[in-house]
């Protein structure tokens, strides 16, 4: 039998809204050396089967596994353990997108000082596509005493 949670609430859900931007995407491909040319090069990603600049993949995901540690930390230490990230659909430049996660399995793990938590989430652009669906296991403690 396990130790009903102690910091997380089973069923608790949040969400974050990040807004894509031409530049943005750019820069964020820059930045994690994604040199495809659907992330930097407007007249190529026009042409292409999106008609125009796309996300990398890694900009949604990083994003979407960003904000547990973003909610989690304002009163808890959390600490990202597992992901799993399946996308369904490109995120274009002048998306906005609704990163959305719910705690679906949460107890105590005294061996780790901490909640074990599962979640489920969805990314979804502002037309109500899903982009991404993702799966997490996260460990939340209580915070340290400063």
């Amino acid at each position: 039998m396990t130790a009903p949670a102690r910091i997380v609430q089973i069923g608790e859900t949040f969400r974050s809204t990040l807004a894509l931007s031409p530049d943005s995407v750019k820069s964020f491909a820059t930045l994690v050396n994604d040199l495809n040319p659907l992330h930097h090069d407007d007249d190529y990603a026009a042409q292409s089967r999106f008609g125009g600049l796309i996300a990398s993949g890694t900009q949604p995901t990083a994003h979407f596994m960003a904000l547990l540690a973003t909610h989690y930390s304002q009163h808890a230490q959390p600490l990202g353990l597992e992901f799993d990230m399946k996308l369904k659909r490109a995120a274009h430049a002048h998306d906005v997108i609704t990163f959305e996660w719910r705690v679906v399995e949460a107890y105590w793990k005294a061996s780790l000082n901490g909640d074990l938590v599962k979640l489920d989430g969805t990314a979804t652009n502002h037309r109500g596509e899903t982009l991404v669906i993702g799966r997490a296991t996260i460990l939340v403690m209580p915070k340290p005493a400063s």
